[in-house]
């Protein structure tokens, strides 16, 4: 790959993800002419055009992609596009640098000071919350985020290059393309199998990733296999979470990491699995520059969380509707103690979308446990993704191993009737599907009508 200096243009096929339009909104901020194609027209998408930058709905080759330079063009894919892709074809037919999206981040971030944010759980929450404490600190840096930061309204922040934030992404073993300054691993319960095959190969990756950071920079959740420093929630470790309370629903605590020791920090995010997150983007913010420490801790109150992430919805006396991305057992159990913590007095409703026919087989024990916990479970249908069905794994099966005399299959069309006839209760809407769609309907549905 060239110097990036060299491009004048970059197309990005899948520009539609999360990953993919951080970065184009990257090279669109440094001048570069943008384009791209995504099979599905959304909110996020119409944003990039508003900023300018080019995008078809259709793979059809016309003049505009033709007549591109290949000298000076740029082409970036995502794993989750079919090589069958038209697109894809006819870059690499006519020999166009084409390159993943982890290969070109690493290229970008490899001689930069680096903080990687990586576990098969809670990457973006920690991310997003390094991003705000370091950017209300007065730190100029670039970051790559795996969601929408409320605080903010993008998944991009470009203020300058003392520091970039990236989340390293264990799918298609894409961190291993990284070159981290410092790290924190959240966690590595299995998943991803159909890459990975077992849960051991994903953990030995893992300890690869672990291996790419500096040593005495790496953190790590209390328990983990990993030579690092550990992190703890109100037990003994080299970075402790102590003393917690819940003020007005608001956390309350103490941060201690070696001689830093920070008192009464405040942070609104609900569940013991968001502190440590807090916690965990803390270690890398102070690991980065001791010296703003507080300022850094002081900057945990204003984080307003991320888009999908625990979002409330609507929230009064009588009922109460969360959002949330969670599409494994273990993010679904951390929503549930959430739930119970924030919400003790009140019914819980899940309404689940389980994500990938493969996720669903490899866990599908897993998922009935975890479920079972509400006290009401509705499933949709699976959503596929990159996915062909799978003979067998649907959501009945699934709800057929759900112990639990409240449990049903619904439609999407069944959501608003369901949340119509609440009453105290919580209902909590979780996957990473479209269900997230779902979510702003009933968002602006309850806004309008209540």
């Amino acid at each position: 790959m060239k110097e990036l200096k060299q491009y004048t243009h970059v197309f990005l096929i899948g520009i539609g993800g999360i990953g993919m339009s951080a970065l184009a909104r990257y090279f669109n901020q440094k001048g570069l002419m943008v384009l791209g194609y995504d099979r599905t027209e959304s909110a996020l998408t119409n944003t990039l055009s508003a900023e300018g930058i080019n995008l078809v709905y259709t793979e059809t080759i016309s003049n505009q992609f033709q007549n591109l330079s290949k000298e000076t063009t740029l082409v970036i894919y995502t794993p989750a596009i079919s090589n069958t892709s038209k697109f894809f074809e006819f870059f690499k037919n006519e020999n166009f640098e084409i390159y993943k999206r982890s290969f070109v981040l690493g290229e970008i971030t490899k001689h930069l000071p680096t903080l990687a944010v990586a576990g098969t759980h809670g990457k973006t929450t920690t991310s997003a919350i390094l991003v705000h404490i370091l950017k209300s600190s007065g730190v100029k840096l670039t970051a790559f985020c795996g969601g929408i930061l409320q605080n903010y309204k993008t998944n991009y922040i470009g203020d300058g290059e003392e520091v970039v934030v990236v989340e390293a992404d264990e799918f298609d073993r894409s961190f291993l393309e990284l070159h981290p300054s410092a790290a924190v691993i959240t966690s590595m319960d299995a998943d991803h199998l159909d890459i990975y095959e077992t849960s051991q190969k994903l953990v030995d990756t893992f300890k690869e990733f672990s291996r790419l950071v500096p040593k005495g920079h790496l953190y790590a959740k209390l328990g983990l296999d990993l030579d690092a420093q550990f992190i703890s929630i109100e037990e003994e470790a080299d970075i402790q979470v102590k003393n917690i309370s819940v003020e007005n629903g608001t956390y309350v605590f103490d941060f201690q990491k070696g001689d830093i020791r920070l008192e009464n920090l405040e942070f609104s995010l609900p569940g013991h699995h968001n502190l440590f997150n807090a916690s965990s983007a803390l270690s890398l913010a102070v690991d980065f520059w001791p010296d703003l420490a507080d300022k850094f801790g002081k900057a945990l109150a204003s984080f307003e969380g991320v888009q999908r992430r625990f979002n409330y919805i609507y929230k009064s006396s009588h009922f109460v509707v969360i959002d949330d991305y969670a599409h494994h057992p273990k993010e679904i159990d951390a929503v549930y103690q959430a739930i119970s913590e924030m919400h003790p007095e009140k019914k819980s409703v899940v309404v689940f979308q389980p994500h990938l026919f493969s996720r669903t087989k490899d866990f599908a024990e897993d998922f009935a446990e975890s479920l079972s916990q509400f006290d009401e479970v509705n499933l949709l249908d699976i959503y596929p993704a990159r996915e062909e069905p799978i003979e067998g794994v649907t959501s009945e099966f699934l709800l057929n191993l759900i112990q639990h005399p409240l449990k049903q299959l619904i439609t999407k069309n069944d959501i608003q009737n369901r949340i119509k006839r609440a009453k105290d209760e919580v209902i909590v809407l979780l996957g990473a599907g479209d269900i997230g769609v779902e979510a702003t309907k009933i968002s602006n549905y309850l806004h309008e009508s209540i």
